[in-house]
């Protein structure tokens, strides 16, 4: 199911980074820049309940989406109460998936800003739009990651091998254990 929603996020233009047990996904929130994360209950190591009450403990307050085969309202409540900001359960539509991860990102997006310039050139992370004097044109998924990377580090210069790691290891290394967790960046 991770892999499926990874994919579904990637072909809507989201930059993804996956993880397939709970202990991963608190080591990638604690070293990675996120706009949300969908978090699955039930995760090998340590469940979404725990990494989620552990993310708030910490004071990290991501937006959280629990994506969740747990449907009763006991759970429904429990994952809202320790901290989720949005909880749907599966079997699912994407369309609803897509529009409250939409929801999701526009509170992150207001909350750290969603634009990014450099020179006389703006990137919006909401629509992946590039816009400069003379125009502006929605950029593709890799072309978005590498420019939003590239503006994040003015004046550095990024190695080769950080690009690659950034945007196209987590391809190389999908699991294929059905639970996990999406990290979703505009």
């Amino acid at each position: 199911m991770s892999r499926a929603v990874k994919k579904i996020l990637e072909h809507e233009h989201y930059t993804v980074d996956a993880a397939y047990d709970g202990e991963e996904a608190l080591e990638y929130l604690s070293t990675g820049d996120y706009d949300g994360v969908v978090l699955d209950v039930m995760m090998p190591k340590m469940d979404g309940i725990t990494v989620l009450t552990r993310l708030r403990e910490s004071g990290n307050q991501i937006q959280v989406l629990m994506l969740t085969a747990k449907a009763e309202i006991d759970d429904r409540v429990l994952g809202l109460d320790s901290g989720a900001n949005d909880y749907l359960t599966k079997p699912f539509a994407t369309k609803e998936l897509l529009a409250r991860i939409r929801a999701m990102t526009r509170v992150a997006a207001l909350q750290d800003g969603a634009k990014l310039s450099a020179g006389n050139i703006l990137l919006d992370r909401a629509t992946f739009t590039l816009s400069s004097p003379t125009g502006s044109f929605r950029l593709a998924n890799r072309e978005f990651q590498m420019l939003e990377l590239l503006m994040c580090s003015p004046g550095q210069s990024i190695k080769s091998g950080r690009l690659y790691e950034k945007i196209w290891k987590q391809e190389e290394q999908e699991e294929d254990d059905p639970a996990g967790v999406n990290f979703v960046s505009n």
